[in-house]
Formats: structure tokens, sequence, C-alpha cells
């Protein structure tokens, strides 16, 4: 049975991406009956030093922090997931540390042309990355893809990545409100009222495809 390891990187507690995160468990609870849900940001988790002691270790050498644990249960899953708002077109602060932790599972040797990616143990992942923003363009999320690209691509070349991403969501729960809520609140946000019903089946059918994904990729 496939291990899930979901992070929840959304400081807000009805987080639009949380919805997002939602409907995924939702659907991989249909294969798999736990799924292992972390909140990014009350993780105790300390900054990478950029040491590079990881380079002989093998491993980070902070060692008093919920790394440990945490890095096991990155190791030991089939699936993970990050669920995060795009914050100035980039990740927010609590999940960016937890990337930036990701450093210890690779060797990095500096060459003369540029660098070489080694990780220490065989990586056959689905990512999941769970995008939500208050852009109506998904260009200003290409700097987080790109970045997951990027990792996912030198952690192994059987690792895949799925991006879902929603647009246009600039509060709490917006993602699931009704068509009329929506139009009183572009009506206050002076964005034109006839986006909230095309807003609403857009973000309908996101929920949706979360939930498929969920399902697909747990089965």
């Amino acid at each position: 049975m496939k291990k899930i390891l979901a992070f929840n990187g959304s400081p807000r507690t009805h987080g639009n991406s949380a919805y997002m995160m939602q409907y995924f468990v939702e659907g991989a609870k249909q294969n798999i009956p736990e799924v292992r849900e972390i909140r990014s940001h009350e993780l105790n988790l300390k900054n990478c030093q950029g040491c590079l002691r990881c380079n002989v270790l093998k491993r980070c050498s902070i060692s008093d922090d919920d790394w440990p644990e945490l890095s096991t249960g990155i190791l030991e899953s089939d699936i993970l997931v990050f669920a995060s708002p795009v914050y100035f077109h980039h990740l927010p602060s609590h999940l960016k540390k937890i990337i930036d932790r990701f450093r210890s599972f690779v060797h990095v040797q500096i060459t003369e042309t540029g660098l070489i990616h080694t990780p220490w143990e065989k990586w056959n992942k689905d990512f999941v990355l769970l995008l939500s923003m208050g852009s109506p363009d998904e260009a200003d999320a290409k700097p987080v893809i790109e970045l997951f690209e990027f990792m996912t691509s030198i952690l192994g070349k059987g690792n895949r990545l799925q991006v879902i991403t929603a647009k246009r969501l600039a509060m709490a729960k917006q993602i699931i409100q009704s068509r009329e809520v929506l139009e009183n609140l572009y009506a206050k946000l002076q964005l034109p009222v006839n986006l909230a019903g095309i807003d609403h089946q857009a973000n309908l059918q996101t929920l949706e495809d979360c939930y498929r994904m969920g399902v697909g990729l747990s089965g």
C-alpha cells in the first residue's frame, strides 16, 4: 500500500490551498485508509545553515528539531503533496524552510562548469503541487513550479511532478464559496461581477481535479 505525506503550507486555517489538499486527501483515502498530513508552520524546524556537512554525513547535521523524523517520513513515502498559496511569486517561508532541508538528501559536487547532484537513495516518487494564488495569471506561479521541476529532477529521473493551480483566490475559503457570495466579493474588490460565475465553475473543477488526482495516484 502506498504511503502519502501531505504538507499544508498555508498559515491560514481555512486557506484555499488547504481545501485543495483536503479534496486530494479525500480522494486518496478511497484507496489508502491513512494519509499523514502536516501543517508546515507548526513544525519545530530550524533553517538550513548551508554548512554542507550533509555532503559528508549523508544526512542533515541539525538533529535537535523535527527534521530527523520528518526526513524519514519523506523517504518512506511514495507520494509527497505540497499544498501552498503563492506569496510574492513563491512559497511561504515555513514551507520553503522544509524545501531547503531537502539539500541533505543529495551529494552536491562542484565542477568547473556547474553542479552535479547525486541523491543518497534512489527516488521514485510522485510529487504533487497544489497552488492557489490571488493572481489571475498562472505565470505568477512559475517560480514555484520551476523550483519543483528542478528539485524532482535532481532527486531522481524516476520522480514525477503533478501540478494543479487555482487562480484569482485572494480571500480565505474563496474556493468553496457559492456564486452569490463571489458576486458580492467581486463587487467589493471592484472586479467584473460576471467573472464570479466563471470562477465559481473553475473552483468546482479545481476541487474535483484535486479529488480525482488523489484517487488516481493512490490506486
